[in-house]
């Protein structure tokens, strides 16, 4: 599945040499009440056949539910993708609001049963897992990673992946809302 979510610049775009630096952001929109800890993350992705590259931290950390961010490598020559957790509680719920606010403001020109069933979702998530991407310094293998990386929010936090530039898609991969930037 994470090699099946299309995670990829817009071809509509300039090249990015003529672009001020920007990122590439995909987001897991979750139900579960919380987060899980960092550790199954990274159990996860290594099952999949990645080898997460993550910076010097304390292992207890790793089991700690209430985490921010981490880095997490795919390739050592490779900028890593950074993934952000913003909860419904504590120092970052105006950013979830904010996140979950404007996408349910662009979703309400929608409306057929799927832009519905994604507005509900968004209303009921508890957390967003956020990755952002550099895409001047991204590979396919790059791209498969942050797949993995939304495919575990997907698969155990009752999650919906979005995407910048493409949309909504549904657990089997689909494009189901259309949301261009």
């Amino acid at each position: 599945m994470g090699k099946e979510l299309p995670i990829l610049p817009s071809a509509s775009q300039p090249p990015q040499s003529e672009q001020p630096e920007s990122y590439i952001y995909s987001r897991a929109f979750c139900v579960r009440e919380d987060s899980p800890p960092l550790r199954l993350l990274l159990d996860f992705l290594k099952s999949k056949g990645q080898i997460p590259l993550i910076p010097k931290m304390d292992p207890a950390a790793l089991d700690d539910w209430a985490w921010v961010q981490i880095s997490l490598g795919y390739n050592r020559e490779r900028t890593p993708i950074q993934l952000f957790c913003l909860r419904d509680r504590g120092s970052y719920q105006d950013v979830l609001e904010q996140e979950r606010a404007q996408f349910l403001e662009r979703l309400s020109v929608f409306d057929d049963l799927e832009a519905q069933l994604v507005r509900e979702h968004l209303t009921r998530a508890r957390f967003i897992a956020t990755t952002r991407l550099a895409p001047t310094d991204i590979t396919d293998e790059g791209y498969d990673f942050n797949g993995w990386i939304l495919e575990f929010f997907q698969e155990n936090c009752n999650g919906l992946v979005q995407v910048d530039g493409q949309g909504f898609f549904s657990p089997k991969g689909e494009l189901i809302v259309e949301l261009e930037d």
